[in-house]
């Protein structure tokens, strides 16, 4: 740990804090269609959309008709990209010729960038055509950052309306949530890398010759072992800057490349490296402030950005330590503490980011739904590991997607304040709401349905040795951290993977895929429930009992209450992965 790795921290963390105000006031006006610097440019656009596709914007929907429009739309949408893959090998922009892509992976891809996953069981280089990318995937960037926009907007106008019974127009918070805030962010991010050196264009793979030959031997189709001289490299090109945009922005993850962010295409210097993190976080960080100020209460929203605050803190001084530290069987091997290793864990990380933006770099991603990874997230050390993973466990509050951060963490808000209005026997309150069975049973549902299918496929595939098994590459604690880690992402629709597991099975393909849309969908519908019973509720006036929301103490208390639930839950699964490992490792084992 340096002054100079801290000092990049503070740097970061400062710019977020500095942007969360002006962004959240930005999209507070955006969504409650106030007039912003675009509406000359945007507003006749959007005008003509809803002709087109005869919407009334000023049509409202109730909380079930806006559910039905989110299922609707992700369904139709998840269908066309299927079917894009399926058929690129016919379809235009596949200069390289690469054919369909197979059914289950197909499946599992479209369910994947659907739910704002991104999770990639396939080498998108070499399986993805430019067509695919752009229309199919780089689409749903924007579409399923949209979605989770527009139902974080939703459950805001529950907390804030009066005895009614609507939520707003899914239709005109998907548009203007795309081309207000997404489109005119992702565009000046697109420009900002490109000159910084990510690629952009249609070419086909260039052949280089390599400087050195390197002599390999393979085992052919016959059985026999054949001896090869690889001579020449293939490099791969396309639409990079665009797709690399819209996947921060819109807290997406997945790559262009296999290599993700930490391949110079993508990611060439520190500066594209910087820019890509503040992207993950200023939309999710805006989200509070939009929430403060669309309430009437900006304190409150203060409040939730400091508790998500204080656990990023938490996670990324951790992360940076723990791979600070020199890995203890490398002493152990050379005998001499003047061997030790120096200047810590640099296994799977790039030279150019160093280790400071690489904890900072998986502490965001991870915090946030993102999963975009400038480092291999498999060769942290166990402790730093347990950091990324124990990040989504935590339901990817701190910060979150874009929309499912906030919900995210209003879901925990509610439990809150319902135990704090145990604690002074009183009926809790929610900024003038109060909390009744009805909305404290649709925060548990929410609650309960992510360790559920965690926790049940993780041990179901630990105890199949010829499905769950089969394509992990490592024992022990680790390879439990590797199943666990790749549920957790695809559930928490973070999309990053311990990568000792190859996912590309029938088994992990179609078990994922559910956890991704189980993930996304199934928590869905108790937050617009909840929203719904929040919008039909009378305004209760704060009394002296009510337990305020805008304090250091209910921050002190909701981030509590976050950690209490993830350690009970995920607790015993830790100890047995990463906790187990850290202990073994300096016990002298590894696996």
């Amino acid at each position: 740990m340096t002054m100079n790795g801290w000092l990049q921290i503070l740097l970061f963390f400062g710019l977020i804090t500095l942007a969360t105000r002006p962004v959240g006031r930005y999209m507070a006006c955006v969504f409650e269609r106030k007039r912003t610097w675009l509406d000359p440019v945007l507003s006749p656009l959007e005008r003509l959309l809803y002709r087109l596709t005869g919407i009334d914007a000023d049509e409202e929907m109730a909380w079930t008709t806006y559910s039905v429009a989110v299922l609707a739309f992700s369904l139709v949408s998840m269908l066309i990209l299927y079917a894009l893959e399926r058929l690129q090998a016919w379809l235009p922009l596949n200069p390289q010729h690469l054919p369909n892509v197979p059914a289950v992976l197909a499946l599992n891809t479209a369910a994947s960038f659907t739910t704002n996953t991104n999770w990639q069981a396939y080498t998108p280089e070499s399986t993805m055509s430019y067509l695919t990318q752009m229309a199919g995937l780089a689409y749903h960037n924007f579409a399923s950052a949209a979605l989770g926009l527009a139902v974080a907007i939703a459950l805001i106008r529950g907390i804030v309306r009066r005895e009614q019974k609507t939520l707003g127009n899914f239709w005109v918070d998907m548009t203007r949530a795309t081309l207000w805030v997404l489109l005119p962010g992702a565009l000046l991010l697109a420009l900002a890398l490109s000159s910084q050196g990510v690629i952009q264009n249609f070419r086909a793979y260039d052949t280089a010759k390599v400087v050195q030959p390197q002599t390999v031997q393979q085992t052919g189709a016959n059985g026999k072992i054949q001896t090869q001289t690889i001579a020449t490299q293939t490099i791969a090109q396309g639409p990079v800057a665009s797709q690399e945009a819209i996947k921060e922005l819109g807290t997406n993850g997945g790559g262009f490349f296999n290599a993700n962010s930490a391949h110079p295409f993508e990611n060439p210097t520190p500066l594209t490296n910087f820019l890509e993190m503040l992207a993950i976080f200023i939309l999710p960080a805006g989200l509070t402030a939009t929430l403060g100020m669309m309430t009437g209460s900006p304190r409150h929203g203060w409040a939730v950005f400091a508790a998500m605050s204080v656990l990023f803190f938490a996670g990324v001084a951790t992360a940076y330590w723990a791979e600070s530290q020199p890995n203890p069987l490398l002493h152990r091997v050379e005998q001499r503490a003047d061997q030790q290793q120096s200047g810590g864990n640099m296994e799977g990380k790039e030279v150019r980011f160093g280790i400071a933006n690489s904890a900072l770099f998986a502490t965001v991603t991870t915090d946030t739904s993102c999963g975009a990874v400038n480092s291999m997230h498999d060769s942290f050390m166990p402790l730093g590991g347990m950091v990324v993973l124990t990040n989504i466990l935590l339901g990817e509050v701190v910060f979150g997607g874009v929309g499912s951060g906030l919900y995210g963490m209003v879901i925990f808000v509610i439990l809150a304040v319902f135990i704090a209005g145990l604690m002074v026997g009183r009926t809790p309150e929610y900024l003038g709401k109060k909390i009744e069975s009805y909305d404290v049973k649709m925060a548990m549902l929410y609650t309960l349905i992510f360790p559920l299918i965690v926790l049940s496929f993780s041990a179901v595939s630990v105890l199949l040795p010829n499905l769950g098994l089969s394509s992990l590459n490592n024992s022990g604690p680790h390879g439990l951290s590797e199943i666990l880690y790749a549920y957790t992402s695809a559930t928490g629709n973070n999309g990053s993977a311990f990568a000792g597991l190859n996912a590309n099975t029938n088994w992990y393909n179609l078990t994922l895929a559910f956890s991704m849309l189980a993930g996304r969908f199934l928590m869905l519908i108790p937050v617009l429930a909840l929203a719904g019973n929040l919008a039909g509720k009378r305004y209760t006036p704060p009394s002296l009992g009510t337990f305020p929301v805008t304090t250091p103490l209910f921050t002190v208390l909701l981030v509590g209450v976050i950690l209490i639930v993830v350690a009970l839950t995920f607790f015993p699964a830790l100890g047995l992965g990463p906790v187990l490992e850290h202990l073994l490792l300096h016990a002298g084992h590894s696996f």
